[in-house]
């Protein structure tokens, strides 16, 4: 059983980054952790991050909630970007 924290990083509505920490994770595991093999997927998931965390605080100063939008809404706001 997945404690609440873990639950809550697996959480596609809450953690808007799963896909590029799995990709990580699995390259650290295929690469013997050997973290100059993976420096591509730690920069996608930094990125991915830093992106959702900047559509978050936006969305905290305009008061919406929740601050950061469901998986659906994210998939609608990165399709909107082309």
């Amino acid at each position: 059983r997945m404690s609440r924290h873990a639950q809550k990083l697996r959480d596609h509505d809450t953690n808007p980054c799963v896909a590029e920490t799995d990709a990580t994770t699995k390259c650290m595991n295929d690469n013997n952790y050997n973290k100059d093999m993976c420096t591509d997927y730690f920069l996608k998931y930094k990125n991915c991050r830093k992106f959702w965390h900047g559509i978050m605080m936006q969305r905290k100063r305009n008061g919406v909630k929740p601050e950061m939008p469901s998986a659906d809404e994210r998939k609608k706001i990165l399709e909107s970007m082309g």
